[in-house]
């Protein structure tokens, strides 16, 4: 099993840092945002300390594409306001840049959504806003993530993710990112996780599937929710978290834990040593509220 996490970048350290803590946990891969998800705040990538963080990386044998980027959510390429697809478009192009010359291969980016528009034309103006894109960072693939389908979201079922990919001029730069808690959500059986595979591999080419976002659900299937929870403590339950984590069929995939964090402290040191072992404990949430900041 490839498993990583979302972890912070910050001062002093930066990318350098991002690597240390997902190491810190064990962990063989890792998540970040090139700066706040919430704005466009962003510090140069000249002191990022990028090389610090491929020479630590390449240490412990961490290949590039298990650094993962995740856009911002201020994205929303299926806006249908000129303006907003314009603001929109130019912070995917830098954080495309971002995610280039941090190294890393992998951009995770919501499909976005609809608003007023029906999704069918939702789907037509992301389509149309990402060709406009182009093919202008080639090294870098953006990976559309599954969605929960909450409010007009785009992108919660395989069907329209293959919509979206044959309006593009250039598919073969994209990839799919699988959300558990979103797919959960959004109605599908994880139960039963080859048959999804099986689903995904029929409607879009296993090929495609680049990430996997492994979080438990809040809420039961078909909510339309999208509220994580730690493994073991949602809808969806550690045993069949543990077969997607372990499946043959995507064991180069890496596995993204985006977990929420209990009582301010990190969970994914217990969670990953649960997913490598194959054993769910349930004291371990006890252990974590207990346990000194890290």
């Amino acid at each position: 099993m490839i498993l990583g996490c979302h972890v912070s970048m910050k001062a002093p350290d930066y990318v350098e840092g991002s690597v240390r803590e997902a190491l810190s946990y064990q962990a063989d891969a890792l998540m970040l945002y090139t700066g706040a998800p919430q704005n466009t705040v962003r510090i140069p990538v000249e002191r990022l300390h990028v090389r610090e963080a491929a020479q630590l990386m390449k240490e412990h044998r961490m290949a590039p594409e298990r650094m993962i980027v995740h856009a911002p959510y201020l994205i929303n390429l299926a806006n249908p306001s000129p303006d907003a697809a314009e603001f929109s478009k130019k912070l995917l192009r830098s954080e495309m840049a971002r995610t280039h010359a941090l190294g890393a291969k992998y951009l995770i980016l919501h499909p976005g959504a609809a608003l007023k528009q029906t999704p069918e034309e939702g789907i037509r103006m992301l389509a149309e806003n990402l060709n406009a894109i182009g093919n202008e960072v080639p090294d870098v693939l953006i990976c559309l993530e599954t969605m929960a389908g909450k409010g007009s979201e785009v992108g919660s079922s395989l069907e329209q993710l293959a919509q979206i990919l044959s309006g593009l001029d250039h598919p073969e730069r994209f990839g799919i990112c699988f959300d558990t808690c979103h797919t959960n959500d959004a109605g599908y059986v994880l139960q039963d996780f080859d048959a999804v595979l099986d689903q995904f591999d029929r409607i879009l080419g296993l090929e495609k599937l680049k990430v996997i976002h492994l979080n438990d659900s809040l809420n039961p299937r078909g909510s339309h929710k999208d509220r994580h929870a730690n493994l073991g403590l949602g809808t969806i339950g550690f045993d069949v978290l543990y077969k997607i984590a372990s499946s043959p069929r995507t064991e180069k995939v890496p596995k993204i834990l985006e977990t929420p964090w209990m009582e301010g402290k990190p969970p994914y040191l217990y969670e990953i040593a649960m997913l490598r072992s194959g054993r769910y404990d349930p004291a371990v949430w006890e252990k974590l509220k207990k346990k000194e900041d890290q």
